[in-house]
């Protein structure tokens, strides 16, 4: 097969069909719709049924019957091989063949349905577009280049896999962009080596800096306003053809807890909201090994008040704190997994139900302490106030490890999983930038747009 592609298109028509029914053997949604003209010369078209504007390929086909005339079809591409036909046809063109002519025409018919434009369902804006990207890419294209209409924006095609040819878009803002920044996105791709790319989620993989940590050096997005605004400040966005999913790079630790409509609202809000955000993080990932470290080593730090009512709540269960709160834990997380994977119209119902049913009867039965559920849920809510689901995933995974630490060591086991978090943290990088920046090393700037957001009048004061 490799061979016949690589050959040159023929004169004849027939030799150019034979060679591409031998490549799309077996290939039921090729269609091969051969013609005679009114000098009994013939004519090939070659597309695919489903992927092809039917009314205007009727058109040249009806341009074509009247007269051989070629110049309607001189407003189309050329191409020598059939190596490319080949590939173009695969994108929704269709090729024409002529008798007497050693190239084929390519007409860009394609009419491919479409996922419409509607609001990300997993980025939700209280302010601001209700708009979010689909699967088709020059679609995307167009949404960012409405928002940033200048010619410093820059989309630089490419291609990967070697068995799906897929489309993605490097998207950069000229004057913005660091160029050792650019050029390092540039050498990661260029060694990006796949069979497949079906979703920006394989290119994520392959480029990040360090694929083993749980934190993400990649952040994505559904939002096209998310990604102007991201353009405009430097960062690099990457768009893959059937993804709705734009990759923003490079990431820092900040930007997970930065929302969509944080530049819509008044600043002293957003400030107040993403220091709200970050002591709900603190909380999903601590909060139940702390309080087992504190009520199994530590009880001498709690209340006495509060400690007696603990200690009641836990009379007659048969585990340890530590045993029945990771039992609770992977229940929680259960449930959670189930609603996100049934039904819209029953992933909800089921796992409100379970979570009610299952942590009522718990306590009924003497299994688990009143306490205990309410740290479960007080830990699964504050899961839940992550804006970037991928920045909540390590806190997710993070919250075992150290409640095992907590359960056996009390707090200093906590500490020392703290600690080790926190110098992996340190010696993060995602292309060349501190994940922690700009925080570290803390300066004015930390305080512009990171945990809180500064003024816009008095930003734009300071840069004049």
């Amino acid at each position: 097969m490799e061979k016949s592609m690589s050959v040159d298109v023929h004169e004849k028509v027939q030799m150019n069909h034979d060679a591409l029914q031998q490549i799309f053997n077996n290939c039921a949604d090729i269609v091969f719709r051969p013609l005679k003209l009114m000098d009994q010369s013939e004519i090939l078209l070659v597309y695919i049924d489903e992927m092809t504007d039917s009314d205007r390929l009727e058109q040249i086909i009806s341009a074509c019957m009247i007269s051989r005339d070629s110049d309607r079809l001189t407003q189309y591409q050329t191409v020598c091989q059939l190596s490319e036909v080949v590939a173009k046809v695969l994108k929704g063109c269709t090729a024409i063949f002529l008798d007497g002519k050693p190239f084929a025409y390519l007409a860009d018919l394609a009419s491919i349905k479409q996922r419409a434009i509607d609001e990300p369902s997993n980025e939700a804006s209280i302010r601001g577009p209700r708009e979010g990207f689909t699967e088709d890419l020059r679609t995307n294209l167009s949404m960012i280049r409405r928002k940033i209409s200048h010619q410093t924006l820059k989309f630089e095609m490419h291609q990967a896999g070697d068995l799906t040819n897929t489309d993605f878009v490097v998207a950069y803002v000229e004057e913005q962009v660091k160029p050792e920044l650019l050029l390092e996105v540039r050498r990661r791709l260029q060694s990006f080596q796949t069979n497949q790319l079906l979703d920006s989620g394989y290119i994520e993989e392959f480029i990040e800096d360090k694929s083993l940590s749980l934190f993400p050096q990649i952040q994505n997005t559904e939002r096209p306003d998310t990604v102007a605004s991201s353009l405009l400040a430097g960062r690099v966005a990457i768009i893959v053809d059937g993804s709705p999913n734009a990759l923003l790079l490079p990431m820092t630790f900040w930007s997970g807890f930065q929302a969509a409509e944080d530049h819509y609202e008044r600043f002293l809000y957003v400030s107040a909201v993403r220091i709200i955000r970050f002591l709900l993080a603190l909380m999903s990932c601590l909060l139940p090994s702390v309080y087992v470290a504190l009520t199994t080593f530590h009880p001498q730090m709690i209340p006495l008040a509060l400690m007696l009512s603990v200690s009641v709540s836990r009379e007659g269960i048969p585990f340890p704190t530590v045993i029945e709160t990771l039992l609770m834990e992977l229940m929680f997380e259960g449930l959670r997994e189930a609603g996100l994977r049934l039904p819209k119209a029953i992933g909800s119902a089921v796992s409100i139900v379970g979570a009610l049913v299952i942590g009522e009867a718990a306590v009924q039965a003497g299994f688990i302490s009143a306490p205990i559920v309410m740290i479960v849920a007080g830990t699964g809510i504050a899961s839940f106030a992550f804006p970037s689901y991928s920045l909540a995933l390590p806190y997710r995974i993070l919250r075992f490890p150290l409640l095992i630490l907590g359960g056996f060591l009390g707090l200093y086991g906590v500490a020392i999983g703290v600690m080790f978090v926190m110098i992996h943290l340190v010696s993060l990088k995602s292309f060349g930038v501190p994940y922690l920046s700009p925080a570290t090393p803390i300066g004015q700037k930390f305080w512009k747009d990171t945990l809180i957001r500064m003024n816009k009048k008095y930003v734009s004061a300071g840069r004049k």
